[in-house]
């Protein structure tokens, strides 16, 4: 017999990527929203984007050390070991019509100096400071949308992991039974009571049911193993799901119909929003650039120098100091600069293009969503039927077959039936959890 299932989103590429530790824990109990919350504190795309947001943190205050005063010190010795000479007319030295070597330069020389400047006003400068809280904004709001689609990662695999196992369970028993009904048959058959093909045909069924567990289980497993690897969860950990009432996710499905859309509720919405901020702010950069820039400078220090070394330090010494104030501007840079304006007004409409395209995408993804879930929920309640009726018959022919007034095809053919109601309608809970998800994210309510 073959049995499908729709209910494990499995992705194989990643078991051999998967880490694995030694540990063995006792099992921890997660709920849905628990489950979300370990992994916007333990998943490592979520820590990054924690961490991106610090950096940004870091490099706004490197932004604003460019407003504040730059002082530096320098302090120089020099020993000069052959001292520079200049030639003298000799004539000085009472020695005409020759030059003497004379030395200008003592042997010991130095210096002690302070440097500062302030920029008063730099265009640049003045826009990155403005720019800082939009740029810090973005960061926070992509780290916002990380989370939102780890949760919507782990919502999706927490609810088939839970219905995965419900089919799991129902696939247990149906084996259980078959095994019990293969061994009266076999008991019937060796009194005589039965022929040789019913005991066959039975056990052609507890074994494709037997093959069917051990498969699935497997899959399982590695279902587990997923929804850990999305928590940021060791491998090894035990857990157990405590969110398993299937009624209580439908009326939350069904409650969701009636939630209506806001573009402003979207994170992708906003972080355009301020992308379109920030290439405002870099087109004032570029044309404050034909501002010319202003900052004023300073130096005091002094100088000393002796033939002797003990000297060196003494009270005599030349001091100097100045301040001023310089001015750039630049007269023609081959027009990088308005070229460079041109470029931002082109990202700005391309900007707004990607704005009215996403509302678009949202629209789209909000009613795509909303039909797949009212189809899915319209399906739920007469599969549910259905799959209570295969129950209702399987029950019937089983208890026919105990009191000698059914046979074993009978009992076959019902639980094959009762098996593919019971897939109908886990499939259809599959479509309504993922069509909740799709429609949550849609608006924006991760």
């Amino acid at each position: 017999m073959k049995f499908n299932i729709y209910a494990l989103p499995l992705m194989a590429s990643l078991c051999a990527t998967m880490p694995a530790t030694g540990q063995t824990n006792e099992p921890i109990t997660l709920s849905l929203q628990q489950a979300m919350d370990y992994a916007t504190k333990n998943n490592v795309a979520a820590k990054n984007a924690q961490l991106d947001v610090l950096i940004q943190e870091v490099q706004n205050n490197e932004v604003t050390a460019n407003a504040y005063p730059r002082i530096n010190g320098q302090g120089q010795f020099i020993d000069y070991i052959d001292p520079m000479q200049s030639f003298i007319p000799g004539e000085f030295f009472n020695q005409p019509g020759t030059f003497v070597p004379v030395q200008f330069t003592p042997k010991y020389s130095s210096s002690l100096a302070l440097s500062g400047s302030q920029i008063i006003f730099d265009g640049g400068v003045l826009v990155a400071l403005q720019a800082r809280k939009s740029v810090l904004e973005l960061a926070r709001q992509n780290g916002k949308l990380t989370t939102e689609n780890l949760r919507y990662n782990v919502q999706k695999a927490y609810r088939a992991l839970v219905i995965a196992n419900k089919q799991f369970s129902i696939l247990k028993q149906s084996l259980s039974n078959a095994r019990s009904m293969a061994q009266d048959m076999f008991a019937m058959h060796d009194a005589g009571f039965t022929e040789k093909i019913d005991v066959d045909r039975t056990n052609v069924q507890v074994n494709n049911l037997a093959a069917d567990s051990m498969r699935i289980g497997n899959l399982l497993r590695v279902s587990e193993q997923l929804l850990k690897f999305q928590m940021g969860m060791s491998i090894e950990q035990p857990v157990v799901l405590t969110d398993t009432a299937v009624s209580g996710q439908i009326l939350q499905a069904s409650a969701m119909l009636e939630s209506t859309a806001d573009f402003s509720h979207r994170t992708e919405f906003s972080l355009m929003q301020t992308q379109q901020k920030l290439n405002g702010y870099n087109l004032r950069r570029y044309q404050y650039a034909a501002i010319p820039t202003l900052s004023a400078f300073g130096n005091m220090g002094y100088n000393y120098s002796s033939n002797k070394f003990k000297s060196l330090f003494g009270e005599q010494y030349i001091w100097s100091s100045y301040v001023g104030l310089q001015l750039n501007f630049t007269l023609f840079n081959g027009l990088l600069r308005q070229n460079q304006v041109k470029e931002v007004k082109l990202n700005m409409l391309k900007t707004q293009n990607n704005i009215d395209n996403l509302k678009l995408t949202i629209d789209f993804q909000t009613k795509s969503a909303r039909t797949t879930l009212r189809n899915a929920l319209l399906q739920a309640e007469s599969q549910r039927r259905n799959a209570l009726l295969a129950a209702s018959v399987l029950d019937l022919a089983q208890r026919k077959y105990k009191e000698g007034v059914g046979s074993n095809l009978e009992v076959t053919q019902a639980q094959t039936e009762y098996l593919q109601a019971q897939n109908n309608y886990f499939n259809v809970l599959m479509e309504i959890s993922n069509a909740e998800a799709d429609l949550k994210k849609a608006l924006g309510d991760f």
